[in-house]
């Protein structure tokens, strides 16, 4: 019998009607997976039933694209671990700059029952911080998810964007580079759904700068992308006010509060992060045609020209 958390009755409807899980089946899926992942000589992955289980659901059960998924989101983790690799909750920089509510996951999702709700906000120092040093808890929290977050694994996320404290140091720290490197995380190796993302409080120079990012978006992701300015009351029309944190004018908390209440999850998850150290890949020993994540990757330059004043 599969080892995993039991859904409550709507979203186990949901993952039956809109992910083509089948209830019966969950083992034999599930053992699938693992097969592959013991005979795959460059992987070291997790093979807990928990963690399979959302990438099954994440690619609505093709088997194909949850070893694409897994294969890339260790590889990731191997060749960039400054943005994705091992992580020590307990490390000082990483809480604050946790505390600093960059990156977080909202208590409430949409609806009560819906998608999960994440905010990013460029409220750190860029003189300070490097933006793979902002990502890095971003990253590990959405892997927190796989665990903790039945409404992420089933009804995927929505990504509210803030740009009100955006300056040009900051967006020259979203090289091409890291910018491809973000996109694919989400989009490639992440089991979970891209429902929307929001861009608020877009002046002109971050309107410049997103025409360029979108260069780096799929036409499906591009399609669920709304920019909006400084008006309230138009992001409530897309976002209840229930929902939106406190921040925005809404209800749903506060992103310093929902941050330093999440401190609680870092804490529970200390040995997992720790036990992380021992997965990844070795490309020297993967069969077949080596997978190229310089040439995945490589674009180089910044936005140097956009006039981010």
């Amino acid at each position: 019998m599969a080892q995993i958390k039991p859904l409550n009755a709507e979203l186990q409807k949901l993952a039956i009607d809109e992910l083509g899980e089948v209830p019966a089946r969950i083992a034999d899926d599930l053992q699938a997976l693992k097969l592959w992942i013991q005979a795959e000589p460059h992987l070291r992955a997790r093979t807990d039933d928990q963690f399979l289980i959302q990438f099954l659901r994440g690619c609505k059960y093709s088997l194909e694209r949850a070893k694409e998924k897994i294969d890339l989101f260790y590889s990731l983790k191997t060749k960039y671990p400054s943005m994705f690799g091992s992580i020590d909750v307990d490390d000082g920089k990483f809480r604050t700059i946790h505390n600093m509510g960059c990156y977080i996951a909202l208590p409430k999702p949409l609806n009560e029952n819906g998608p999960r709700i994440v905010v990013f906000r460029f409220s750190y120092n860029a003189a300070e911080y490097s933006i793979d040093d902002v990502f890095l808890p971003g990253a590990a929290m959405h892997e927190v998810m796989i665990y903790n977050d039945p409404y992420a694994c089933i009804n995927g996320i929505i990504y509210l964007v803030d740009f009100e404290l955006a300056t040009g140091s900051h967006f020259l720290q979203m090289t091409p580079n890291f910018c491809m490197k973000l996109l694919s995380f989400l989009e490639k190796s992440m089991p979970y759904r891209v429902k929307h993302i929001y861009y608020l409080n877009t002046s002109p120079a971050a309107q410049q700068f997103l025409k360029a990012l979108l260069l780096f978006f799929s036409e499906k992701l591009k399609q669920r992308i709304t920019i909006l300015g400084q008006d309230k009351k138009e992001w409530i029309q897309h976002i209840p006010a229930a929902y939106l944190p406190r921040d925005f004018g809404g209800e749903n908390s506060s992103c310093e509060e929902a941050a330093r209440e999440y401190n609680k999850i870092w804490d529970s998850y200390k040995e997992y992060f720790k036990e992380n150290s021992q997965y990844g890949t070795d490309e020297k020993l993967r069969q077949g045609q080596p997978l190229d994540l310089d040439g995945l990757f490589g674009v180089g330059g910044s936005f140097r020209k956009l006039a981010v004043d």
